[in-house]
């Protein structure tokens, strides 16, 4: 238990109060479901890159990543430099399209909403599956959210380990309720700078000696842990653990919660800043969570005798023991700032395939933007007490659980939606392939092993996924004629839209 509980209480509250502020003021400005979903489409580049970002990285930025670099050394900076590779190319390939098709896809406001629209689906079909596949793999995915919220509440107040992802779990649900996406968005700035702060701040500081000294030190413990190449007993890394950490990359183009944040932005224009702030910031948040993990490495050689029974805990270990409890509580608050800003986009996210693309499209078509909200934030709560119920084993793995959902939606969605906005000749049964295979390719992977089947299971999916989609367009013929004069239209309109 970290000492001081007083000071760093004071700044926890303090910080959840203003959290609870934004949300009541977004609360205010929140009057139909796309206020409630996608905040008016009214982001600037500071917030949607940063809320992209700060909802992309989790808890798992401060914990799970630190976690994986204090155990491996830097064999971790294949799967950083494949999250920065893949965070470029996401902005770059997806950002300007995804948002100027889905305001001319009839303003959709979801990922199966656009993907129905795209391809002129009157079954609903791929707007039905594809808000399943999104229900199931976020409740993984807001389940590591609420484990790394148990680990801080744990460690921090010596709390038991259910009452602490019960208190977790209340303070991301209050502001989301409420404020909907412009509470997500805007906390999100101010939770990425909260981030990226503590992960500058934190290592620097604890660099007793300069990098010169961690790199003599690490290599008088274990020269293998600054090898890229070998894991820390000096085997040679095979190809598969290579391509399995890089494959990282491949899960941005289908996470709905950072693709939402595309669709948000105010205009095109904004969308080439907002990338190079995106950029930078996930650059230099992967490199600070790295050197925390080999920094905190020599810390606990040297005052815990090199026992450190849970390795995701390493970050709030520094902070204790380098920080005044003032300054240790506002750093430890950014651990909560990483968790609340992940886990209440993904609610949202969650919430809205049910509002939008279960209860609007299956139950009541004539459902006024009142009632929409009021199911989304039904919903909200919904989806939250079934995350908990999963977070409360407390031998969860952050790190384990946000792999296996970020490869569901990668290789689920991914394909999909990268081809929905380039190829001309994809039609309604191909999107539907793809989308289908995809994430049954990876809920099946994930339960086999040894060989082969030991690589990553967004790679065989995503994969999979792509040429389902290629064979299945191909093999049933031209889409329909108002499909391809719609993405015409669609082609012109990225000229024209601002």
């Amino acid at each position: 238990m970290i000492e001081n509980n007083m000071a760093i209480s004071f700044t926890f509250l303090a910080y959840l109060v203003v959290m609870l502020g934004i949300g009541l003021y977004a609360y205010k400005r929140t009057s139909s479901s796309e206020d409630y979903f996608l905040g008016g489409r009214s982001l600037g580049p500071w917030p949607t890159a940063l809320s992209a970002g700060a909802s992309d990285m989790s808890g798992w930025l401060l914990l799970g990543l630190p976690g994986y670099a204090y155990a491996a050394g830097m064999e971790a900076i294949w799967i950083a430099g494949g999250l920065l590779v893949g965070t470029w190319l996401n902005w770059l390939i997806c950002a300007k399209r995804l948002r100027t098709y889905s305001i001319q896809a009839d303003n959709s406001l979801t990922l199966p909403d656009f993907l129905s629209k795209r391809f002129n689906d009157k079954s609903k079909l791929i707007q039905t599956i594809s808000a399943l596949f999104i229900l199931l793999f976020f409740l993984f995915y807001t389940s590591s959210g609420l484990v790394a919220g148990g680990k801080l509440f744990e460690t921090v107040f010596g709390l038991d380990y259910t009452y602490a992802v019960i208190i977790g779990t209340v303070c991301v649900v209050s502001y989301t309720l409420f404020g909907g996406f412009l509470a997500v968005a805007w906390t999100d700035l101010v939770q990425g700078l909260m981030m990226s702060a503590a992960l500058v701040i934190v290592p620097v500081i604890a660099l007793d000696g300069g990098f010169s000294q961690l790199s003599s030190t690490l290599m008088d413990k274990n020269p293998e842990l600054l090898n890229i190449w070998t894991n820390t007993k000096g085997e040679a890394l095979s190809a598969i653990a290579i391509i399995s950490l890089v494959a990282w990359g491949l899960g941005y183009f289908g996470q709905p919660h950072i693709l939402a944040r595309f669709k948000a932005s105010r205009s095109n224009k904004d969308i080439k800043v907002a990338r190079r702030i995106a950029v930078i910031w996930t650059f230099i948040s992967m490199a600070g969570a790295l050197l925390i993990g080999l920094v905190g490495l020599t810390y606990v050689d040297a005052n815990l005798a090199g026992q450190l029974d849970d390795p995701e805990k390493i970050f709030m270990i520094l902070v204790n023991a380098i920080f005044h409890p003032v300054v240790a509580g506002i750093l430890l608050a950014a651990i909560l700032a990483a968790i609340m800003s992940t886990a209440d986009s993904q609610l949202l996210v969650s919430s809205s395939a049910l509002a939008e693309d279960f209860y609007k499209q299956l139950f009541n078509r004539e459902a006024t933007q009142q009632q929409i909200v009021m199911v989304g934030r039904f919903a909200v709560v919904a989806i939250s007490i079934i995350a908990l119920i999963l977070a409360l084993n407390p031998e969860s793995s952050v790190l384990g659980l946000v792999s296996y959902a970020w490869a569901g939606f990668g290789a689920a969605f991914g394909p999909a939606i990268i081809l929905s906005l380039f190829w001309r000749k994809m039609n309604r049964n191909g999107a539907l392939a793809g989308i289908v295979i995809g994430g049954v390719t990876v809920v099946v992977w994930k339960q086999l092993s040894g060989g082969l089947f030991d690589v990553y299971e967004i790679v065989p999916g995503f994969i999979l996924a792509t040429s389902a989609i290629f064979i299945v367009s191909l093999a049933s013929g031209e889409p329909e004629e108002e499909v391809t004069q719609s993405f015409d239209e669609y082609e012109k309109a990225l000229d024209t839209m601002e």
